[in-house]
């Protein structure tokens, strides 16, 4: 979760005045706020874009009709943070993401108009290879360089245990943010922008350890509204083989066998779940240490789709996907889910939905 006070946190399930800005930081150089009346943000981390937007404002002669105008398609990006107007007349804000502006559209007598933008990663996705490009060194040395091959002053934070990895080379034509994924993944890793714009390249955080950002409960001073439960064994495995075979360093194949070995775990390997592996190959994998690290962290996740939840509560704009919350629901009863995607609403009173990937009990 996005740090924020605990001032902020209370004021959610309180009667309270959200705070919206949008920023629109224009190809000139020029920063200026753009009067909103609503719009959303979604979250993603299903998404190879994470975060997409869009944003509506009434005042139609701002509907581009050349290059230049001041809402541009071709470079302009937006700012987009809401938050809390509290009664001393200050305001806590949480970002909710930067983005590359990629539409403006509406009627042009009596408006609306709306934005439609998409996170920092469509800049590297839509920069595609031109000629075949290698990556080596370690994998977030190589995810780095990727980035910044498309956004020179991007800023990349490492929250992994990096390795090296083997040299891979990409065709023409190919994408970069898949390139970037699958330098990342050889550590265990996701790599997606942050709400300030920043690439971090980071594992899934462990349900089963991490501390809960947020509690949402039911009843009086509850940010609760309603939910449904479901659990699935569709796309659950409890086995990971990850394989590499580089020809371009002339090491012979590799591969690693990783199961879910907790006889306690209900996709524990040798129970009644069965065997259901799933596989993953990278040229990046040059030794057994590297694909036994790069499939047992792929278990992980591997493991966690089998319970969901779709949850509607309070907004919470400082929540992320990954994040660990407690749900009370109304008969009292607690559980634990990691979420897996959400969208904020930028309009008073917007509906908040949440998707989880993954619950346990919570005692």
């Amino acid at each position: 979760m996005y740090p924020v006070t605990e001032r902020f946190l209370a004021a959610l399930t309180e009667s309270h005045t959200p705070a919206t800005e949008v920023a629109l930081f224009r190809t000139d150089g020029r920063v200026e706020p753009l009067e909103v009346t609503g719009g959303s943000v979604t979250v993603d981390r299903g998404q190879a874009i994470r975060r997409t937007c869009t944003v509506t404002i009434t005042d139609t002669s701002l509907i581009p009709r050349t290059p230049s105008d001041k809402l541009s398609v071709y470079g302009a990006r937006l700012r987009i943070s809401r938050g809390v107007q509290y009664g001393d007349g200050s305001r806590e804000l949480a970002p909710l993401g930067v983005f590359r502006l990629d539409s403006v559209e509406g009627d042009v007598d009596e408006g609306p108009v709306t934005l439609a933008g998409k996170g920092l990663e469509a800049i590297v996705t839509d920069d595609r290879f031109t000629a075949p490009y290698r990556a080596s060194g370690t994998a977030v040395g190589a995810v780095t360089a990727l980035i910044q091959r498309s956004i020179p002053d991007a800023t990349v934070v490492n929250r992994a245990v990096d390795a090296v990895i083997g040299p891979r080379t990409w065709d023409v034509e190919g994408d970069p943010w898949a390139a970037v994924q699958e330098c990342a993944a050889a550590i265990g890793a996701e790599v997606y922008a942050d709400p300030d714009g920043v690439f971090v390249v980071a594992e899934l955080p462990d349900l089963l350890t991490t501390t809960p950002a947020w509690t949402v409960a039911a009843g009086d001073g509850g940010a609760y509204i309603k939910a449904d439960r479901g659990m699935t064994s569709d796309k659950v495995f409890n086995g990971v083989l990850a394989r590499g075979e580089n020809t371009e360093t002339n090491v012979a194949p590799v591969s690693a066998l990783v199961v879910d070995d907790e006889p306690t775990s209900p996709t524990y390997w040798g129970g009644s779940f069965g065997h259901r592996p799933t596989f993953y190959t990278s040229a990046t994998l040059t030794s057994t240490v590297a694909a036994e690290g790069a499939a047992r962290l792929k278990l992980r996740a591997a493991k966690s789709p089998n319970s969901s939840g779709d949850l509607s509560s309070l907004p919470n704009p400082a929540l992320e996907p990954g994040d660990v919350i407690r749900v009370v629901y109304p008969d009292g009863t607690r559980e634990l889910h990691q979420i897996q995607s959400l969208s904020v609403p930028l309009d008073v009173g917007g509906d908040f939905p949440i998707t989880t990937i993954a619950a346990k009990e919570d005692a």
